[in-house]
């Protein structure tokens, strides 16, 4: 059906009582090895390279996460934490993104699911923060765009928390285009609605900020109504998602609604859109804090990769106060 990536390295990234720790992807395998995997192959990431790292980050940022790790880790700050062997995990992280790249651009792969950690929206180009340390899905979108000529990559967040740093890597890129559903007000403070792109990249930064006790219904009406037609008339040549599952009602460190079937409804969607235009769909893991919504929702994702049945509708309503500004940009979009 698709592509796992893991690697040993992830639970090596030792955080302890940390929100996010090693017991997230623990609980995960546990759900999918349950399911017999889902059909999914699972395979090894390999190591981000230097220069893939350098696409979307300063050398200063990867030189001072190296050299930290080597010296035994700390607290870079308040909320982010590395140890020795967070290093690894980081470039692991990142290489497995890149793996899947490799694997659906020139092998033919459709579907590869990333369950890696440290995750990576919140890294910026120089700053490592919000428990990220590199930005994966910016590494995977920067290395399609370069080694494999995809020519415009789509990239949806809909981790509650707003991805300032894949916001922050692509703002002034129109090969690019990035799309956040996320809760206002919430760390980190950033994804205003006003927030899209700068220079060549304005209009392709869409920031869709909803507010607490958000629900299914929510989400699933601005994907289908506001974000599927935008992600259709730029027509990419592959469509990632950072997927965090904070959304969740169960989730710690949010207010949204979300349940399993409404990631589904998403996924679904996202998976559709990706057969019409037929495109390969990347899915690297970011947040999700409840142990058991977070495997509920991770399988429930993976499942409706490798099925055929149609996503809920969702209704327009919750969608309209973000149609007038998005179609300042996007003119065509009814």
């Amino acid at each position: 059906m698709g592509l796992y990536l893991r690697h040993p390295s992830s639970f090596a990234h030792d955080t302890g009582p940390h929100p996010e720790n090693a017991e997230r992807l623990r609980a995960v395998e546990a759900a999918l090895d349950a399911e017999g995997w889902l059909g999914l192959e699972l395979v090894e990431a390999p190591l981000a390279t230097r220069d893939q790292l350098l696409r979307v980050h300063t050398p200063e940022h990867v030189d001072r996460i190296e050299e930290l790790c080597r010296a035994g880790g700390g607290m870079i700050d308040m909320d982010t934490i590395a140890v020795e062997a967070s290093y690894d995990a980081a470039l692991h992280a990142a290489g497995g993104a890149v793996g899947a790249v490799d694997a659906m651009l020139s092998d033919g792969e459709r579907v590869a699911f990333c369950g890696l950690r440290p995750p990576g929206h919140h890294a910026e180009s120089s700053r490592a923060m919000g428990f990220c340390l590199f930005n994966n899905v910016a590494v995977a979108a920067a290395h399609a765009l370069e080694d494999h000529g995809a020519g415009r990559v789509f990239v949806l967040d809909w981790d509650v928390h707003h991805g300032n740093g894949t916001d922050e890597i692509f703002s002034e890129s129109n090969r690019v285009l990035y799309a956040s559903i996320h809760q206002s007000p919430l760390y980190p403070g950033t994804g205003d609605a006003d927030d899209v792109g700068t220079g060549a990249g304005e209009g392709f930064t869409i920031n869709l900020p909803v507010p607490p006790g958000s629900g299914p219904d929510d989400f699933l009406s601005i994907v289908q109504h506001v974000v599927v037609p935008v992600a259709r008339e730029h027509r990419p040549g592959l469509i990632a998602i950072s997927a965090g599952y904070d959304a969740h009602r169960a989730d710690p460190l949010a207010q949204c609604m979300l349940d399993a079937a409404a990631y589904a409804d998403m996924t679904a969607t996202m998976r559709d859109l990706a057969s019409e235009l037929d495109v390969p769909l990347l899915v690297c893991l970011e947040g999700g804090y409840d142990l058991d919504a977070l495997a509920e929702s991770v399988t429930a994702t993976i499942a409706a990769l490798g099925d055929s049945r149609p996503p809920r509708e969702a209704p327009g309503a919750p969608a309209e106060r973000y149609l007038d500004r998005v179609r300042r940009d996007w003119p065509s979009i009814a």
